[in-house]
């Protein structure tokens, strides 16, 4: 197998700095989850570095933020380390990550007979999950991974529940964050063979492209678009501690993780 790996790393990192304390860099601009800290490295540059030493990977293609400004900024910050990891960056996606996926599907080399899809903000798999999932890959034209859910499911309604302020007035008094939004539960959803997916997704090549050939195109991951065309997806086991960075309150667990700590000094993408 010859595999392009793409790597969407388009996003506002919203959710991420919407719970951090400190959500702005030192340029007074939101920050990037991608450009966290993990002992002397950046987020992305951890994920790109779990395919560049591999033969079976022939190309990796980071796609970053779809307006030119931004791209420029985000070229400027890590274009060098990643090149010397032999990585490409191509611009994304507007509003949604399929737009950054299809945009670097663009970018792939004929050569190529599978395309391996991983999120940016997924720096913790490890080499064995990956074997196990390029392996499968051999036999199966659509893999991915993911571990069964031990935790109970409920849909809630989307709109959070109104009250009358008083836990808002507590936590003034209190000197802390108020609580969290508070919702109604709708239902309770079967557990039953539910499985939570990760990244990598890897598929045959021209399958993703006849996927990504469909006029609709919304899905939260690409193995949804192959269920749409009926084609069989075929599910590894995953591994819980290939988390995907999200929120500010999982660095730590990530950092404990991957076995690093954050490094005092320099900025992530100045230190070479």
């Amino acid at each position: 197998m010859r595999i392009a790996v793409i790597i969407p790393a388009a996003g506002s990192s919203s959710r991420f700095n919407a719970g951090n304390s400190d959500p702005l860099n030192a340029l007074g601009t939101p920050k990037s989850k991608l450009d966290e800290d993990l002992g002397g490295k950046s987020v992305l540059q951890r994920t790109v570095e779990l395919f560049n030493t591999r033969e079976d990977v022939h190309q990796i293609i980071v796609a970053g933020p779809y307006d030119d400004q931004a791209f420029a900024d985000f070229k400027a910050q890590h274009s060098d380390r990643l090149s010397l990891l032999g990585a490409i960056l191509v611009q994304g996606g507007k509003a949604h990550r399929w737009e950054s996926v299809k945009a670097a599907l663009s970018a792939a080399d004929d050569s190529c007979t599978h395309i391996a899809i991983h999120d940016a903000a997924r720096p913790a798999t490890s080499p064995e999950l990956i074997d196990r999932l390029f392996d499968a890959a051999a036999k199966h034209p659509a893999v991915i991974p993911g571990v069964p859910v031990s935790d109970t499911l409920k849909r809630i309604k989307d709109q959070p529940i109104e009250d009358d302020g008083a836990v808002d007035q507590v936590a003034a008094i209190l000197g802390v964050e108020s609580k969290s939004p508070m919702y109604e539960v709708c239902e309770t959803i079967d557990r039953a063979h539910a499985m939570a997916i990760q990244t990598p997704q890897i598929f045959e090549r021209q399958l993703l492209l006849r996927a990504y050939a469909q006029d609709d195109l919304s899905s939260t991951d690409d193995a949804g678009l192959i269920e749409r065309l009926g084609e069989p997806v075929v599910v590894i086991q995953g591994d819980p501690t290939n988390i995907k960075l999200t929120h500010a309150d999982e660095l730590p667990l990530l950092r404990a993780i991957m076995g690093v700590k954050k490094t005092a000094s320099r900025p992530t993408h100045k230190r070479f």
